[in-house]
């Protein structure tokens, strides 16, 4: 793995750490291709039952590195640097966002644990995820207008979901920073630690993901993407073929007789 992203996978959970703490983990093009190739991998890993995206050092993400994006522009360019074309810079970038899809798809739970600044492009990482757990000290901001540009990495997309169109909106036109009370309370996040806890807690909430019934959390999921902009009719055939196919697992099994013998089931994936 780059040095700009660390992998630690321990008891099912998988820590990817942005690690670029001098810039407050800012993503240049490399960074950007190292969690599209972290993000794959770990969507098909059996050994991975929940991911968790951290920043080192003093904050999340900052966002895009608008100096590294100046560099590459005054030629001095770095690894996976974009074309000069439209049509290349397009199908660069997809391909660098391609990150989000996978946090918001893979068939297990993702969460962001978010200290310091999640801005812009780091806001959309932390949107991507199931779940957000924010340190006291936490801020959001969308911050495109600032720099004159319209978003990327799937924010206009998590955040209207998230939030509603009419606080997207407001995030995006405006770009005033969220603390972390205001992010619990208008759903942005999930639960606010303090500081010192966040680590302990985040990996705590990923573990007993990782320990669950993981056969059951992918189609939970799939039936809650589809949620967001499926037909009720199509949701309820969904969630018909899903429900039947975890009462099939031994999971599923296992559970029950746990539940009959008033004992902690011990799932195995399966």
């Amino acid at each position: 793995m780059s040095d700009v992203l660390t992998r630690d996978l321990q008891d099912g959970v998988l820590v990817l750490t942005l690690n670029r703490p001098e810039r407050l983990n800012a993503l240049n093009p490399p960074l950007m291709r190292a969690l599209v190739e972290a993000t794959r991998a770990a969507a098909e890993d059996d050994q991975v039952g929940a991911v968790v995206v951290r920043g080192a050092g003093r904050g999340f993400c900052a966002g895009g590195d608008v100096r590294a994006m100046a560099g590459v522009r005054q030629g001095s360019p770095e690894a996976n640097a974009p074309p000069e074309t439209l049509e290349g810079r397009v199908a660069w970038l997809r391909e660098n966002v391609e990150c989000v899809r996978l946090l918001h798809r893979m068939p297990k739970p993702t969460i962001a644990m978010v200290h310091g600044a999640a801005a812009g492009a780091g806001l959309g990482i932390a949107a991507a995820c199931d779940l957000r757990i924010a340190a006291e000290g936490a801020v959001f901001l969308t911050a495109f207008a600032k720099v004159g540009f319209s978003g990327d990495y799937g924010g206009s997309y998590f955040l209207t979901s998230l939030l509603g169109p009419g606080k997207a909106r407001e995030l995006y036109f405006l770009g005033d920073k969220i603390d972390a009370a205001e992010a619990l309370r208008i759903g942005l996040v999930n639960r606010v630690v303090p500081e010192g806890r966040l680590e302990a807690e985040t990996l705590g909430l990923a573990r007993k993901l990782a320990a669950g019934p993981r056969v059951a959390f992918r189609y939970m999921k799939r039936n809650l993407n589809a949620a967001e902009q499926g037909r009720l009719e199509d949701l309820l055939d969904l969630e018909a073929l899903h429900h039947s196919l975890t009462g099939m697992t031994e999971d599923h099994r296992e559970a029950a007789r746990a539940f009959v013998e008033k004992r902690e089931p011990v799932f195995k994936g399966r």
